[in-house]
């Protein structure tokens, strides 16, 4: 029974991995407990670094240096770790007085038989071999993930081309005219590559770098089901995607045919920031009605007139029937045209409308909501410009919403939530007409865009 104990517990805080506070206050409950989470808490000890708290885990990691402490940890939490961040080991130290002295013994203290990564960050600046390093390829022959720029030394990329063949997401760090050709040897040589996102800090105009690039990336072809990107890379070739974000830089460039004509067929869900029109309406009518969540974030000031957010709404009403999530951007003008959306699209779930960069007639479209949206439709978040919406149209809104599933709904906004708003949520809430409700302050944490129940971000 007490195994059975601990697997249930284990179970438990593995639910609570993103809700440290949660974590950290029941680590003193007994032994059994402390045992249980501590592993938990160190297969990823970087994700719950503060700045202001890097002395408190350098002196538990020289702790576990022989001769360098007379107090030896209760764990070799070292053994632990599963994610190796080498950008926040040398971050830590950066301050230390003998760090030179001890770097290769701390290093050997993360890279040796005992442990086994599966996710790896390296900063441009970290300079050091590890693949000469006894064992480090027992450490890193699972890694799944990799974290790295593309302008590191050659000679570091070429051992982790040796060392790491089955990544399956690179994150990849480019700077313009700062960059390695080796990067690509490590992208050919994956046998499981399945998601892809660029970091690409200023465009790159090197041609023949890009062709190099997109070559490797080719073989891959038919394995990347999610990209992520911030320039206008994006290949035919690459069409069964899944999962597509776009930002960035993608608001001043000039589309060829080919690619402003992109087809994606495989989409099911989008993440636009950015991007021009004319290539967003494309891919949407590209998807074949496969798409489930559309993301629309800033786009540019076009965006926002009445003709380009209503071509965009009625592409994805007259594309996307089988839509369960989407956020967009909306004003007065669009109205009628969200209208059509709710009525088209009848499993529409979650309902995001930001109405950050216009005015809106409040009124109608709590209207709208209550007469037009599918049966499905519950989960709402409303992003505000300046002032919230008039008291009676919110209670317009609730009142309406009776005989209807209870809804999840979210608030963001920039200062905090005014009492008499407060008192008026708690009213529907005690009349079960709302189930849930969340106030994010926009300069605070937030939850993900379609997040109606889960812990804020950390």
């Amino acid at each position: 029974m007490s195994i059975l104990n601990r697997d249930v517990l284990y179970l438990i805080f593995k639910d609570f991995q993103n809700d440290k506070k949660s974590l950290f206050s029941c680590l003193s409950v007994n032994k059994t407990w402390s045992e249980i989470i501590i592993p938990i808490l160190w297969i990823n000890p970087w994700k719950y670094l503060k700045r202001g708290n890097e002395k408190l885990l350098s002196n538990v990691i020289i702790s576990h240096i022989s001769n360098k402490s007379n107090k030896k940890p209760l764990f070799n939490y070292i053994s632990l770790c599963r994610h190796l961040n080498l950008n926040e080991i040398e971050r830590i130290f950066n301050n230390h007085n003998h760090f030179e002295e001890i770097k290769n013994d701390i290093l050997n203290l993360f890279i040796n038989e005992n442990t086994n990564y599966t996710h790896l960050y390296i900063s441009q600046r970290f300079d050091y071999q590890i693949n000469l390093i006894p064992k480090s390829k027992h450490c890193f022959s699972e890694i799944e993930f990799l974290s790295c720029d593309a302008s590191i030394n050659d000679n570091i990329l070429n051992g982790l081309s040796e060392m790491c063949k089955s990544i399956k997401e690179l994150e990849l760090f480019i700077q313009m005219d700062n960059y390695n050709y080796g990067i690509t040897k490590l992208i050919e040589n994956q046998n499981k590559l399945f998601k892809i996102h660029f970091i690409i800090k200023y465009s790159i105009n090197d041609d023949s770098f890009w062709k190099v690039f997109e070559n490797s990336l080719i073989k891959h072809s038919n394995t990347i089901k999610y990209f992520k990107l911030t320039e206008k890379f994006m290949e035919r070739t690459f069409q069964r995607i899944c999962i597509l974000e776009l930002g960035g830089n993608f608001r001043n460039m000039k589309l060829d045919h080919s690619r402003e004509n992109l087809s994606l067929p495989f989409l099911r869900i989008l993440k636009a920031n950015d991007v021009p029109v004319n290539f967003l309406t494309n891919l949407i009518e590209s998807s074949n009605g496969y798409l489930v969540e559309i993301n629309i974030c800033y786009i540019n000031n076009l965006l926002i007139q009445k003709f380009d957010n209503n071509k965009i709404i009625q592409t994805i009403y007259k594309n996307c029937s089988n839509l369960k999530y989407l956020r967009l951007l909306c004003k007065s003008s669009n109205i009628l045209e969200l209208k059509n959306l709710l009525i088209n699209c009848q499993y529409l779930d979650g309902l995001y409308v930001d109405t950050n960069f216009g005015s809106m007639n409040w009124k109608d479209l709590f209207i709208i909501l209550t007469e037009s949206s599918p049966i499905s439709l519950f989960k709402f978040k409303f992003h505000f410009s300046y002032e919230l919406p008039n008291l009676e149209y919110f209670k317009l809104f609730f009142d309406n919403w009776k005989g209807r599933n209870p809804m999840l709904l979210q608030f963001l906004k920039t200062g905090r939530m005014i009492k008499e708003y407060n008192d008026l949520i708690d009213k529907y809430k005690s009349e079960g007409i709302i189930k849930k409700f969340d106030y994010e302050e926009y300069s605070g944490d937030y939850f993900d865009d379609f997040e109606w129940i889960k812990t804020k971000k950390n």
